[in-house]
């Protein structure tokens, strides 16, 4: 008997590739510029995905001239090209990766019986010959050649086993088996790699990839099961770009691998650190916008609204996320300000910004969110920087805005009633004007009598949008004295009575004091 402790097998390495360039910008609408082809190669290679596949050399000058550029270029990741199972496709497919560091010839052919009869109008006997030519004239240009399936979760398993057989004799060093429609439920396609690494001779010596479209929302699910059943290689795209619905999103199989090792006992070689940064890249060039619930990367991934998910995580992250958002390259976690929200949420916001109330400020401060949050879809921190300083201001104030209401138009004349609270009490008045601002004015100036002079009358937006806050300012000049106030408000005339009562009380005040330095003389 001996004490020597068991060893534990170290996870499996998966490898990474991107096929962004190429199956994503196949995306109706998202071809790429060479210099934006360069930037997302870059990161992709400092990233750590270890085959970048850089485009479709055959299609286009400019698709050659992308792939051969990033191939001079690539520092770490392997480039592949991708190629038909022509000849004139392979040997441009060599001829573009011919000085990369690390070459790949990708090649491809339709094995499935609709495929054979409506597209390649070839029997199974042809496509036999055709694999073992074009992999072998691949092979013979380049060390690392692919071969694909076409449409491989549709193929007869038997008739699937023969052409695997077939490629890895001819020199296939990568074998794909792809999702190409999307039609492959998790079980099966895990089933489908276990049978043929088990049945197809030579298996054990070359990786096996999947590779899965996202028509039925189970890309990345199926991607994970074709991992489970042998394959070492998961193909994938910056925000699951892609034909039709998609590729398996790079970002969501990094993470699943990263955050749930206890059941997928595997390793990546990427760093998660870009994820963010690769993420907004693709979606400007390509033109693409990511979901605001995109998993990993979208913007409310990491964002909360609801007070109860807000209090869990301000108490402790790991009660409502599972991974932390500095991992994924977002700088920290979200709290969404919105009619959800709870007061522990509203605190921290106020001291992330810098603001500080006492308790019953504090409390008609929330109050005053609670209802702008129900009046406009989006509290942004200039709104609620915009509402804490207005409170501020309130809080010294020995009149205050009540309510208003405002008759204005091309027709009717132009006017206002005005509630203020004045020493404790209501008290209304109404007035025209030339505008409904000038008789707003007059009526606060009916309460709050006075022969102040508007030297300054300024409104900007807080925020974007038709429900943006309004933010006004007013300055006030009587006898030398100056006073400026300020008031916010989706209602530009709320905020304009705001700013104006203000100002009138601040130079009240000045008036008192400059009383007193009198008498005190």
């Amino acid at each position: 008997m001996t004490n020597e402790t068991p060893t534990v097998d170290a996870p499996a390495e998966i490898k990474i590739f991107d096929t962004t360039l190429r199956d994503g910008e196949q995306s109706p609408g998202a071809s790429m510029t060479l210099e934006e082809k360069l930037q997302v190669a870059e990161v992709l290679d400092a990233m750590g995905v270890d085959i970048i596949e850089a485009g479709f050399p055959i299609a286009s000058n400019g698709d050659f001239e992308a792939v051969n550029t990033i191939a001079k270029r690539a520092e770490n990741s392997v480039i592949a090209g991708l190629a038909r199972a022509v000849m004139a496709d392979i040997d441009r497919a060599g001829e573009a990766v011919r000085d990369a560091r690390r070459g790949r010839i990708h090649t491809f052919v339709s094995t499935s019986p609709i495929h054979l009869q409506h597209q390649m109008m070839k029997n199974q006997d042809e496509v036999l010959d055709i694999i073992t030519a074009t992999v072998g004239r691949a092979r013979n240009l380049i060390d690392d050649v692919e071969w694909s399936a076409m449409d491989a979760t549709r193929t007869p398993l038997d008739y699937l086993c023969r052409c695997v057989e077939t490629a890895i004799k001819a020199g296939a060093t990568t074998i794909n088996l792809p999702d190409t429609v999307g039609y492959a439920t998790p079980d099966e396609y895990r089933a489908m790699f276990a049978t043929i690494m088990e049945k197809v001779p030579g298996a054990d010596d070359i990786t096996f990839s999947v590779h899965c479209h996202n028509d039925l929302g189970l890309a990345v699910a199926n991607s994970l099961a074709g991992v489970a059943g042998g394959a070492r290689q998961i193909e994938c795209t910056i925000n699951g770009l892609g034909e039709r619905a998609g590729n398996a999103s790079l970002e969501e199989i990094v993470m699943a691998i990263r955050t749930r090792g206890d059941v997928l006992p595997y390793h990546t070689n990427v760093d998660p650190s870009y994820l963010m940064r690769a993420s907004k890249l693709v979606s400007t060039v390509a033109g693409f916008p990511v979901q605001y619930n995109k998993a990993i990367v979208g913007k409310n991934a990491f964002a909360h609204e609801s007070g109860i998910h807000q209090d869990g995580v301000l108490k402790h992250a790991e009660t409502y996320e599972i991974m932390k958002p500095e991992d994924v390259g977002v700088k920290s976690t979200s709290l969404v300000m919105g009619k959800h929200s709870g007061r522990h949420a509203f605190r921290e916001k106020m001291k992330e910004l810098g603001l500080e109330l006492g308790q019953n400020a504090f409390e008609d401060a929330f109050r005053r969110f609670k209802d702008l949050a129900d009046r406009k879809k989006h509290v942004y921190d200039e709104d609620i920087e915009a509402l804490v300083e207005d409170q501020m201001a309130i809080a010294g104030e020995a009149v205050k805005v009540i309510s208003l209401t405002v008759i204005a138009g091309t027709s009717a004349p132009q006017k206002a009633i005005v509630t203020m609270e004045v020493d404790g009490r209501h008290v209304t008045e109404e007035a025209q004007g030339s505008g409904p601002v000038d008789a707003t004015f007059n009526a606060v100036k009916q309460i709050m009598p006075h022969e102040a002079r508007l030297s300054l009358y300024q409104v900007h937006a807080v925020t974007e949008g038709t429900d943006a806050q309004a933010e006004v300012s007013v300055r006030l000049e009587d006898g030398g004295r100056i006073a400026s106030g300020r008031g916010a408000d989706v209602d530009t005339l709320v905020a304009s009575a705001k700013a104006y009562v203000a100002a009138l009380n601040k130079l009240a005040i000045k008036r008192i004091h400059a009383q007193g330095v009198r008498e005190a003389s």
